[in-house]
């Protein structure tokens, strides 16, 4: 007997007969002697409905409140498939946090999880009962409901597979695993059979959309075993695990891009000590995070031009930001820029092979796209190009680097 922790998203309960396929995945672990707890996601397209009901109303809301509408998508799923598996016969109950409780704090709308009491979650698989929570949501420590962030069901499901040592987290989704490439893209892209958890990482954080970037760093933190699957089909699905656990590094395991980004030139400010402190501590103090960074001697030699990215969605308020104190920075320009992409190699194998950066930088060129901003980790090299070269970049890449199925 093995404790399974499933996670269904949006798309694998849609409506009444994705319920019934995701129930009869979770029948078939059950009918297999295992413990078996469901994650469930908001029906498909319903958390965006909910979210528009309350940006009606102003954009100024009640953070609380919003996350109090927002969260009740993931309510109706859960009921209805613990009714869906006690029509099949199977003992079923569903929880909402408050209940477990899922304890946050008290950051509404991105809370993190402080601790999980899961006894009598505990005593209920024991039982026999297949327990079904409603994912993406928590309870502050004033008893107010609190939603965890986009894709806030991954973490709640990792989490529960944690507080309950279970074997497996299986995240069941509309991809059959993780690929070297999206596939939309690159037809060539290959399914990978497993993948590290800093690759994963990587991959979530730079625009793979397979999980949520916080859900992998809390499975690696507590050595969740993961697993990617498709609700909609039986082959197996990307398993997530220790570097240990791969036999063969690839150099690079993937290609990823993301378009949501966005770039922000200051031209000419003054080369003086302190003064990039001066321009990312307001960002950061707005809670706008900064992704890639370079700085650039001016050609008058006193000045510096500092271009960094950040999301699109925090483009606006980063220009504001920043133009509230042009008289303090003392920059000449400030230029943006969204048409830009982020393009990244991934692999845990360049730690021991040398070269991945140049091939990378010489296949863009051979190809007539320009290199706009360089970042670099361990384990990945990310490049900032305009945006209408994405599919182009990534086909190249994905061809210099062998990932083409064959």
């Amino acid at each position: 007997m093995a404790r399974i922790v499933q996670k269904f998203g949006g798309t694998s309960v849609a409506d009444m007969d994705h319920i019934r396929n995701a129930a009869l995945r979770t029948k078939a672990e059950r009918d297999a002697g295992n413990e078996v707890v469901v994650v469930v996601s908001a029906m498909s397209g319903v958390t965006n409905r909910l979210v528009d009901y309350v940006n009606s109303i102003g954009s100024l809301h009640d953070a609380s409140e919003y996350d109090t509408v927002v969260s009740s998508g993931e309510q109706i799923s859960s009921g209805l498939m613990a009714l869906t598996l006690q029509d099949m016969g199977i003992p079923a109950r569903s929880w909402l946090s408050w209940q477990i409780p899922i304890e946050t704090d008290a950051t509404h709308g991105k809370a993190r999880i402080r601790r999980i009491v899961a006894d009598e979650i505990a005593k209920r698989l024991g039982e026999g009962e297949v327990v079904v929570v409603a994912g993406f949501q928590g309870v502050s420590p004033d008893n107010r409901i609190t939603t965890l962030g986009r894709g806030g069901s991954d973490i709640s499901a990792v989490a529960l597979a944690a507080a309950l040592e279970a074997e497996r987290c299986d995240i069941y989704t509309d991809v059959d695993g993780v690929y070297t490439c999206d596939p939309r893209i690159i037809a060539s892209a290959r399914k990978l059979d497993k993948i590290t958890y800093e690759e994963m990482l990587e991959m979530a954080s730079l625009g793979s959309k397979v999980l949520q970037t916080r859900s992998v760093e809390m499975a690696m933190n507590h050595r969740v075993c993961l697993q990617v699957r498709s609700s909609f089909d039986e082959s197996p699905g990307t398993l997530v695990v220790d570097e240990d656990e791969v036999v063969e590094k690839e150099v690079v395991s993937g290609v990823t891009y993301s378009r949501d980004e966005a770039k922000i030139t200051l031209v000419k400010v003054p080369d003086r000590p302190g003064v990039a402190a001066s321009i990312f501590g307001p960002l950061a103090d707005a809670n706008i995070n900064v992704d890639m960074i370079v700085q650039n001697v001016s050609d008058d030699g006193a000045s510096t031009d500092v271009t960094f990215t950040v999301v699109q969605d925090d483009l606006d308020r980063a220009k504001a930001v920043l133009e509230e104190r042009r008289d303090e920075l003392a920059y000449a320009e400030l230029v943006p820029d969204p048409n830009v992409a982020k393009i990244s190699v991934i692999g845990v194998g360049m730690r021991s092979h040398v070269g991945v950066a140049q091939q990378m930088f010489s296949t863009l060129a051979e190809n007539g796209i320009n290199i706009q901003v360089i970042s670099t980790s361990e384990i990945k090299v990310s490049v900032l190009i305009e945006e209408k070269f994405t599919e182009q970049a990534l086909r190249a890449l994905h061809t210099a680097y062998d990932l083409d199925a064959s």
